[in-house]
């Protein structure tokens, strides 16, 4: 168990920097660095500019955070009864 709860933020990833960090800024308009968590590295979670995304972060380093939840966008899913194309045929 954690001496110290972990803080968690709510904000908007603004950034995407290389090795999977993230420039987020938070709703308190604070700005920070931010790594994806291991749980979406392993589900292939892709976050992009403009996600909305939940953060978690120490109170020893408030200047970097873990992102463990990316909110869905209203608009990235296709409507439901309609199929993707498939890319292979079928013989």
């Amino acid at each position: 168990m954690a001496k110290e709860e972990l803080l968690e933020f709510e904000g908007t990833v603004t950034e995407v920097l290389p090795d999977g960090n993230f420039r987020v800024r938070l709703d308190n308009d604070h700005q920070i660095l931010a790594y994806a968590a291991g749980k979406m590295k392993k589900n292939r979670i892709r976050t992009i500019e403009g996600d909305r995304v939940v953060v978690e972060m120490s109170p020893y380093d408030l200047d970097r955070g873990r992102i463990n939840f990316r909110h869905k966008a209203e608009g990235t899913m296709p409507p439901p009864g309609v199929r993707r194309q498939q890319n292979f045929r079928r013989r």
